[in-house]
């Protein structure tokens, strides 16, 4: 193998490793430091020194093992050549150990009150002490390692307003020593909210990702579908939890008809329904089912309520439309948010016809949170189409176009934009 090809594998590697590993490697070596940006800095300084150590000595069986091995000694040696090991711990929670080598063994231990350290990290992200945006942005940055401008992009808010935020949030944390740990019994239901919402927003980012060449971000669904079995474990009889889990997994049943052979994008209205997973639909509808049984049902609930309804329906055009316009209102009253009423609005355009559907997303026309948010300009686009006002459809789209980033969207928009010129 050339060094060129050699180079270019070993980046491909270190790429798939940041996004499959990175919460894995930053949770187990803040369990070393107790300082959130001392971790980060050593679990970076892993990563670069992988794209100098693997083109000469190989990939290593267990990358993930290996960065995490080289970030917790580095953290180790900064502690102790900093001497700033005492003064680092009371940022967070001690967990009974003051001497670096028994922090070191500590760090390796599987984890007693829950399965995963991640579950702590997001706990810790996620403590009432932080503004409520700044929970679900902070556990996005540290837990996945996305980029704060794709946060920003989940967010529908600037970039700049975004790290003030996240930099914010790790203050606090430090300033108000916030525990690394996760809550004890009775603490969890008013804690578990913020969570939901961070689980939430990671499936979301995943399903849909704002930018990139690929529709799905494969491994954020894999990780929020995970937490949320671990929160399932952890709280078995919250029907909020459990109505999150059912939402996540009859979204994600649909993953492998949502693109085709060629990768282009499907339309939920054309999407092969037998290729839909079966298994996770019916295990979906049980949990939604006794999710709902909780009076008045929550947000999360109702949302997997409405998936439901999708997954069941024998066709797109058997889909019960009125059902879901009374859900998205139910929906509406318990989390009043622009999302939910665009959402409501598309429905009622499949309910009683694009002319109600484009009536109810004109009057979404001055939502400030909607205004570069391209799912209603596709939305307007697509009704204004099938109204036949061709003129005005080609600019719903273009203006579609303009604010997305993600590749096969972006070809979708394409292709509507050269149907419209035929």
């Amino acid at each position: 193998m050339s060094q060129q090809a050699l180079r270019a594998s070993v980046e491909a590697a270190v790429g798939d490793a940041h996004r499959r590993e990175w919460a894995f490697v930053l949770a187990a070596t803040l369990r070393v430091t107790r300082d959130i940006d001392l971790a980060e800095e050593c679990v970076q300084d892993a990563f670069a020194k992988a794209l100098v150590t693997w083109p000469e000595g190989g990939l290593p069986a267990s990358p993930g093992a290996w960065l995490t091995t080289v970030a917790r000694r580095r953290a180790l040696d900064l502690l102790r050549r900093r001497d700033i090991h005492d003064r680092s711990l009371p940022l967070l929670a001690r967990s009974g150990t003051d001497d670096a080598g028994q922090v070191e063994e500590a760090a390796v231990e599987a984890a007693t009150e829950v399965p995963d350290d991640r579950l702590r990290l997001i706990f810790t992200c996620c403590h009432p002490a932080i503004a409520p945006g700044s929970r679900v942005a902070l556990t996005l940055r540290l837990i996945c390692g996305l980029t704060t401008a794709e946060v920003a992009r989940a967010f529908l808010v600037p970039e700049a307003t975004m790290a003030a935020r996240i930099t914010r949030a790790k203050k606090k944390i430090a300033a108000a020593h916030i525990p690394y740990q996760v809550p004890a019994l009775d603490e969890l239901p008013a804690r578990v909210e913020a969570v939901l919402d961070v689980v939430h927003l990671l499936f979301t980012t995943g399903h849909t990702a704002p930018a990139g060449t690929e529709l799905v971000r494969l491994d954020l669904v894999e990780r929020s579908i995970e937490l949320a079995r671990m929160l399932a474990s952890l709280l078995p009889d919250d029907a909020d939890v459990a109505g999150l889990l059912a939402l996540i997994l009859l979204t994600d049943a649909r993953r492998s008809a949502r693109v085709d052979s060629e990768g282009r994008l499907v339309l939920l209205a054309e999407q092969d329904r037998s290729s839909w997973d079966r298994r996770a639909i019916m295990k979906g509808v049980g949990l939604a089912s006794r999710a709902l049984h909780q009076r008045p049902p929550g947000r999360y609930p109702l949302m997997a309520a409405i998936a439901a309804v999708h997954a069941e329906a024998p066709s797109f055009e058997a889909t019960d439309w009125a059902e879901i316009v009374g859900l998205y209102g139910q929906l509406a009253q318990v989390w009043p948010s622009p999302v939910v009423a665009l959402n409501r609005a598309v429905a009622v355009g499949f309910a009683q016809g694009p002319a109600a559907g484009l009536a109810a997303l004109d009057a979404l026309a001055s939502e400030p949170a909607l205004a570069g948010y391209p799912y209603l300009a596709s939305s307007r686009a697509d009704f204004l189409r099938l109204l036949g006002r061709t003129s005005d459809a080609r600019l719903a789209y273009e203006e579609a176009l303009m604010l997305t980033e993600n590749a096969v969207e972006r070809h979708f928009l394409t292709q509507r934009l050269q149907q419209l010129d035929r």
